[in-house]
């Protein structure tokens, strides 16, 4: 079960007109890492639940055949004075939807959420899960006291039994430093406990429910890579650790056409004219002029284009994105409509105080 129907407003404007598991890593979203990794494991059946700008997760994934597993959707919504409006029914709440429709989760469930890249062993996890005789299992990592409140924290005895479970506390108030990364092992039984038609959490609806009723409710700690894109700021730091070649499995697209510099087709560089210093790549269809100075991690979607002069350093360009002639951008996410600084702070298209010029390749 791949949880995809949130709607991303932490990580604004980046989800404006995406879904959150559909921003880009390297050019391909967040969700098809989690499914390519799921079918490495012998995964074959996932199921979807989705809302905010539901077609473009359906469009781009299908059915599944692509990556050799079975993708089915169940999309939560509702009519409001005539229109059929999205409207999440909980992570908890949406798998229930799911189950009384048809009783899909009838053996052992992975549930992840659709936003984040892990390379977590699947095979050592639902060992130990069953091992244990677990009703439910959450994958925990350890993080700073000071950022606790950014996720939900299980406290648990010395055999991994789950004996509290706070959804995102204050750091004076939490009672550990294990995060939920918001994977889990689910049996079916666990689905009994969430009310029909009803909005229901896992973190801090499900879970605490476990814990109250001492059920079998297990954490696991392990090591593995889990980079969540919680915040715009998250977005940009993952981008410059996957374009430094520091994550596992994500592998630069294009042509290596220099040390560090890769080039999808149909680009335009007068490389004798630019300066370009990796790791950097250049999408398909993108134009640069002679003075530009490119400073890597940085990445350049497709059909972008870079005026004369212009200077674009640890960045990333969504594609159709066009830099204005003497124009430099550093530590930013740039689209067509607006940038983003790696604190999160936006600009968009003719905001006054910003004295930085782009716009939209494709005009």
């Amino acid at each position: 079960m791949i949880l995809a129907a949130g709607q991303g407003t932490r990580v604004r404007p980046l989800t404006r007109d995406l879904p959150k598991p559909m921003v880009p890593i390297l050019g391909k979203p967040v969700m098809e890492y989690l499914i390519e990794h799921l079918a490495r494991y012998g995964v074959r059946q996932i199921m979807v639940n989705v809302a905010f700008n539901h077609r473009k997760i359906e469009s781009h994934f299908g059915d599944g055949h692509r990556w050799g597993v079975e993708i089915g959707y169940s999309y939560e919504g509702a009519r409001e004075h005539g229109e059929i409006v999205p409207k999440p029914c909980g992570s908890a709440g949406g798998m229930k939807k799911i189950q009384d429709f048809s009783g899909f989760f009838d053996e052992t469930t992975i549930v992840l959420c659709g936003d984040a890249l892990i390379d977590l062993d699947f095979g050592a996890a639902l060992f130990e899960h069953r091992s244990k005789g677990a009703l439910a299992s959450v994958v925990t990592l350890d993080v700073p006291r000071s950022e606790v409140q950014n996720y939900g924290i299980v406290k648990c005895d010395k055999d991994g039994r789950v004996e509290s479970f706070q959804e995102k506390p204050k750091p004076d108030e939490a009672h550990s430093t294990l995060a939920s990364t918001g994977i889990y092992i689910f049996e079916p039984s666990v689905l009994d406990l969430v009310p029909s038609n009803t909005v229901f959490d896992i973190g801090s609806q499900l879970f605490p429910l476990m814990v109250e009723r001492q059920l079998p409710f297990y954490a696991q700690s392990r090591f593995f890579n889990w980079i969540d894109i919680g915040r715009v700021s998250d977005y940009w730091s993952v981008l410059q650790r996957v374009l430094r070649g520091e994550v596992a499995q994500m592998d630069m697209p294009g042509r290596e056409v220099r040390p560090g510099v890769w080039v999808g087709l149909n680009t335009r560089v007068p490389w004798d004219e630019v300066t370009i210093n990796g790791p950097v790549y250049i999408g398909s269809g993108v134009e640069i002029e002679p003075g530009v100075t490119i400073q890597g991690p940085t990445w350049i979607g497709t059909g972008s284009h870079l005026r004369r002069n212009s200077t674009l350093a640890r960045s990333v360009l969504f594609e159709y994105t066009r830099i204005g002639e003497g124009q430099t951008f550093s530590d930013m996410i740039v689209a067509p409509l607006y940038c983003v600084d790696r604190k999160g702070k936006t600009f968009y298209q003719g905001d006054e105080e910003c004295t930085l010029r782009w716009s939209d390749a494709r005009a």
